[in-house]
């Protein structure tokens, strides 16, 4: 998921003090000082600046310039803003994958409305008028390109005039309560086949694979919640999300949304050097699977070398244990941070803040509690590690087929070289057609729908097949492609794309 650029809440940053000394109005202005610079990092630390008060102007030369997280610039609808630093950013780290670019539809997709009020603070100046009808790197946009931006710039206007972006509470109230029940039959599977026979063991066995299906469903509810779909109130949705999330499902909320929300904002790219943060982490699978020739590079050693050429064939080996992988970065994330959990500042060694962690850790162990308590009800402890053994499969496969269908196999991008928002998202992303019993539609939680949901995250599920219409006819009036098909076919051209980037291992290094 992504979320906002900006704070949530309305609150003003500033102080209360009373300054009748000048010894108090000394402190006030230090701890003033200190409050933007921890809640906004550098770019907060300026007072908010009225436009006409902003003289400085910065051609794309310069602004490209401040491309890393501890020096960041963004534009905005021509307006450039430093948010170098900015960490406590309520959606994470997702911010920086802008910098030093053109974040103008980003912003406007991600964040609610009235959002960018909040963004004074951060103004530096004004992108060079001549620099405009231009692309960050400097090359001219040309009439046509400047017409497509406007055009999903209207439509977004339409579907938010057609209600688009409005939640049914009705619609979730009923997925909430039917993912609910998935749990709570998967309990009683376990407890009233208890004896230790056959016949009972396949029965607590189908109880692990109903489990694994749903904390698959949590995750799709968690997602909804997390992107705003559900909720105006986005603390609301938060806590909500700590439900779905870390209680039901397991997964920080914290550590998924910093990860998910970068994916968003720019999926299948490459970052265009380390210390920048504007790659995608998720294909960022190095040893293990190389999604593209550039990463071919990073095959430097004979395991790495034979995991990529025999790649197609232990991908879903690989998505079986995703979510072991996953719960042990969640708990690396909330409880004990390093290197690899994606809790520090890159080139640091400090810590992004996590929001409520109290909270985190204490539904993170409750998940432990109830979960483990349901497996070891089984008669033997074989059959408890079996059943967690078994509903973890189930659930890293049905969760990371989605995934994969997703955006595996499609185009894939350096960062410096990547097209406009709408292009990048519907180029890299697959749709799966629907069947004639919905089956497609629940087991992937609205993800087949994954082109509209991309381009417009804050859409619930339940309006997706509508945006879905729209959003193919303005694909197909303005000649962008657009890729759909069913969920076998897809998933034969994830593996033929892995095989494709095994057989340029081969060339790359022949004595493999």
């Amino acid at each position: 998921m992504r979320v906002s650029f900006v704070p949530g809440a309305s609150e003003e940053i500033g102080t209360s003090v009373a300054l009748n000394t000048p010894r108090r109005r000394q402190r006030a202005a230090h701890s003033h000082k200190n409050h933007y610079r921890s809640i906004m990092g550098k770019g907060g630390e300026r007072p908010p600046q009225k436009d006409e008060m902003v003289a400085s102007e910065f051609a794309w030369s310069e602004v490209t310039k401040h491309r890393s997280p501890e020096d960041g610039w963004l534009m905005i609808n021509n307006k450039i803003y430093d948010v170098s630093g900015w960490h406590d950013h309520p959606g994470g780290d997702v911010i920086f994958t802008s910098a030093g670019d053109d974040a103008t539809d980003t912003f406007a997709l991600f964040h609610a409305a009235g959002t960018s009020k909040h963004l004074a603070p951060f103004l530096i100046g004004k992108l060079k008028e001549e620099d405009r009808k231009k692309w960050s790197d400097e090359r001219p946009k040309g009439e046509e390109q400047l017409e497509f931006e406007k055009g999903y710039r209207r439509l977004r206007l339409e579907m938010k005039n057609q209600g688009l972006f409005k939640s049914n509470f009705l619609f979730y109230v009923y997925k909430m309560g039917s993912t609910f029940l998935l749990a709570v039959l998967a309990a009683f599977l376990v407890g009233a086949f208890s004896e230790n026979t056959a016949a009972h063991f396949a029965v607590r066995t189908a109880g692990a694979v109903l489990l694994g299906i749903f904390f698959q469903q949590c995750g799709w509810l968690c997602h909804e919640v997390c992107h705003h779909q559900v909720f105006q109130d986005r603390t609301l949705g938060r806590f909500i999300g700590y439900v779905w999330g870390n209680l039901a499902q397991g997964f920080s909320v914290g550590w998924w949304m910093n990860k998910h929300n970068t994916h968003h904002s720019v999926p299948n790219v490459h970052g265009d050097h380390d210390g920048a943060q504007n790659g995608d982490p998720d294909i960022d699978t190095m040893p293990l699977l190389a999604w593209s020739r550039s990463m071919l590079k990073k095959a430097t050693t004979p395991m790495a070398q034979w995991c990529v050429k025999h790649q197609a064939f232990t991908y879903f080996p690989l998505l079986s244990v995703a979510r072991l992988s996953w719960l042990q970065q969640s708990i690396e994330y909330a409880f004990k941070p390093n290197k690899y959990s994606g809790r520090y500042i890159a080139g640091t060694d400090k810590l992004k803040p996590l929001p409520y962690e109290n909270v985190e850790r204490a539904s993170l162990v409750a998940h432990y509690a109830w979960y483990f308590a349901i497996a070891f009800s089984c008669p033997s402890v074989f059959d408890a590690v079996w059943f967690v053994a078994v509903s973890n499969v189930s659930c890293g496969l049905s969760l990371a087929l989605v995934f994969g269908l997703g955006h595996n196999g499609m185009a894939v991008y350096d960062a410096a070289h990547r097209p406009d928002y709408w292009k990048l998202q519907v180029t890299t992303t697959r749709n799966v057609k629907q069947d004639r019993f919905g089956f497609v539609h629940w087991f992937c939680g609205g993800l087949d729908y994954q082109v509209e949901h991309h381009l417009f995250p804050t859409v619930p599920r339940h309006n997706l097949a509508a945006t879905n219409k729209l959003v193919q006819k303005f694909c197909k009036e303005y000649g962008v492609t657009y890729h759909e098909t069913t969920i076998w076919d897809g998933t034969v051209e994830v593996l033929n794309h892995l095989q494709k980037i095994a057989t340029e291992l081969h060339e790359e290094f022949p004595a493999m």
